[in-house]
């Protein structure tokens, strides 16, 4: 089983045929929300890749809220671990340029209140060998009580090293796989302007120093890993981005969804890489995560 306990957004999602620069406005080209929150869709992704998965946090008390729920839902998780909290439901407002890429501003609203009261619960239902996954868009200080509970259980926790948060490497440390993308992973190995000889070094040296499984995506250069002791590779699809929201989160799920089906690690490193490089070809995050079949068929 699979608990996911993080984020759950509405994603406001404008796209125009640039992105702007500080200071400047430009016209936009079209409006849609969609359901997203780095937790929500990580697991999402997890339950159209087949799995079993809880999801665990916050919504507010708002007219957002069964709307952000509404695809975890239809797909079957179990939302019992969620909770209904006064305010807002968090909300990421996102712009889309031309070429797929986009910038990011997140308001936490419901996420902000989930507690390290919360951590405990969701741990309390899981057993030993279940997998938990984490993201930073919730308070550090119940993701560190969540990473905590779940080593003292013996759960397998993954924590997506995301939003670049202050608390990052400090948390980074305390689970048991990481996923980062350059930029985090740079914020952890405490090394700026890594080339991919250095970036290789440093994944050797932390994972001597940690133990850990570290895994580094690298956008269209597919991902680089490291595991008992042994640099792994995979690869994307060759694609024309439409929209990379919610990229890495889909790969996050489908590589948890993979490890909990007993795939070995580099099949379930690049299946996750394709499942990634198929949700940038629709818009929005949670809309644009494919289904196992689209997957399978791609592999």
């Amino acid at each position: 089983m699979i608990t996911v306990f993080g984020s759950i957004n509405m994603d406001l999602i404008a796209t125009t045929e640039r992105l702007p620069k500080p200071g400047e406005t430009v016209a936009g080209n079209g409006f849609a929300t969609a359901a997203g929150g780095k937790g929500a869709n990580q697991a999402l992704a997890a339950r159209r890749a087949g799995r079993y998965v809880h999801m665990a946090g916050a919504v507010g008390k708002d007219a957002f809220a069964a709307e952000a729920l509404a695809l975890l839902d239809d797909a079957g998780t179990d939302l019992s671990l969620i909770k209904h909290v006064d305010g807002p439901t968090g909300t990421a407002l996102i712009l889309v340029g031309g070429d797929g890429e986009n910038m990011i501003a997140v308001v936490p609203g419901a996420n902000g209140k989930v507690t390290p009261a919360d951590a405990e619960t969701a741990i309390g239902r899981m057993n030993e060998g279940d997998i938990l996954m984490l993201q930073l868009e919730v308070p550090a200080a119940a993701v560190e009580r969540a990473l905590s509970a779940a080593r003292a259980k013996g759960v397998t926790s993954i924590l997506n090293l995301a939003p670049l948060i202050p608390d990052a490497p400090r948390l980074g440390r305390l689970a048991d796989i990481v996923i980062a993308n350059e930029t985090e992973f740079e914020r952890l190995a405490g090394q700026e302007g890594m080339d991919a000889a250095a970036r290789e070094a440093a994944l050797v040296r932390l994972h001597v120093e940690t133990g850990q499984t570290l895994i580094v995506t690298l956008g269209g250069d597919g991902v680089i890993a490291i595991r008992d002791g042994a640099i792994s590779r995979a690869q994307g699809l060759k694609i024309e981005p439409v929209d990379t929201v919610g990229a890495g989160d889909t790969f996050c799920g489908y590589f948890a969804a993979s490890l909990d089906d007993g795939l070995d690690f580099v099949s379930a490193l690049r299946r996750a890489a394709v499942a990634g490089s198929l949700a940038c070809l629709k818009a929005g995050a949670q809309p644009s995560i494919p289904l196992s079949e689209e997957v399978a068929d791609r592999i």
